[in-house]
C-alpha cells in the first residue's frame, strides 16, 4: 500500500486519485495513518461483505429482545469497560 502525507494528497490530488484507483492509498496526518483511498469498485466490493443492519427498537427481532433481557447491567459495564479503556 502506497503511503503519503496529507500535505502531498492537497498538493498532487489527481496522481493520488489516479494511484488509488490500482492499489489503496494510506494518508498520513502528524505521522499516523488517518485515511485510505480506495476506488469505488473496492469501496463497493467490501460493502458487500457487510451485512449489519441498524434498527429502531420496536423494530428488533424477538431474539434479539431475549437476548438483550437476559444481559445483567453490571456484566454488560464490565465487558464494556474492558472493551473501550
Amino acid at each position: 500500500m502506497l503511503t503519503i502525507t496529507a500535505a502531498e494528497l492537497q498538493k498532487k490530488f489527481g496522481r493520488y486519485r489516479d494511484a488509488a484507483i490500482r492499489q489503496p492509498v494510506a494518508v498520513t496526518h502528524h505521522g499516523r495513518e488517518s485515511l485510505v483511498l480506495l476506488s469505488a469498485e473496492e469501496y463497493a466490493r467490501l460493502k458487500s461483505f457487510d451485512d449489519r443492519k441498524a434498527y429502531y427498537p420496536w423494530e428488533l427481532p424477538d431474539d434479539a429482545v431475549k437476548a438483550l433481557d437476559s444481559v445483567e447491567i453490571s456484566e454488560a459495564s464490565a465487558q464494556f469497560d474492558h472493551e473501550y479503556k
